[in-house]
């Protein structure tokens, strides 16, 4: 007894896609839960520090420090950093320091969610690749149950009726790799 299905009508599809995208929102909305407070208040100062305005803004208040200190003797009043402008010197590494502790903080919590993305990519590619080879499998058995098809000995399709065996496929990538790569993690 033969099952007969009906085609996907447009319908159909429009579900199918509007359920794979709130799928990827649920998956972002979950991401974006699991971040503290701290790290948000962090990733804000990051993109505040990413933007185009900041390094002008940093070189325009370096600036006013130095021509501040250095106008104020001449109005007789005391510098309060003299050059070589040693607060300033301080004020500009510190910046630095955190500005680069802020960025690398962002930078792990995204490389985690790319990590997170990319093994799920995997994980629908390998599912994909089993669900293609299994239509090649049923294609397959369709020809030949046709009458009116001639039976012949196609090499290609009954090798890609074989689902590949990821473990095999990352053992021959990392043995392609050179010496040099396959040091890097």
């Amino acid at each position: 007894m033969t099952q007969k299905t009906t085609p996907a009508t447009p319908t159909a599809a429009a579900d199918q896609t509007s359920q794979n995208i709130d799928a990827v929102r649920d998956f972002y909305a979950r991401e974006h839960e699991k971040v503290t407070a701290s790290q948000r208040l962090l990733e804000r100062t990051s993109l505040l520090l990413g933007q185009p305005a900041c390094p002008g803004i940093i070189l325009g208040f370096v600036a006013l420090w130095m021509l501040v200190n250095l106008l104020l003797p001449r109005w007789h009043i005391a510098a309060f950093d003299a050059p070589p402008f040693p607060w300033l010197q301080g004020i500009v590494g510190l910046s630095a320091l955190l500005t680069a502790a802020i960025v690398l903080a962002r930078q792990n919590r995204l490389a985690g969610l790319a990590e997170k993305r990319a093994h799920l990519e995997l994980k629908v590619n390998l599912l994909t690749e089993q669900k293609v080879a299994k239509l090649i499998h049923l294609v397959e058995e369709l020809r030949i149950d046709l009458p009116d098809v001639p039976n012949r000995h196609d090499a290609n399709a009954v090798a890609m009726q074989e689902s590949m065996n990821p473990d095999s496929v990352l053992a021959t990538l990392d043995e392609a790799r050179s010496p040099q790569e396959r040091l890097k993690p």
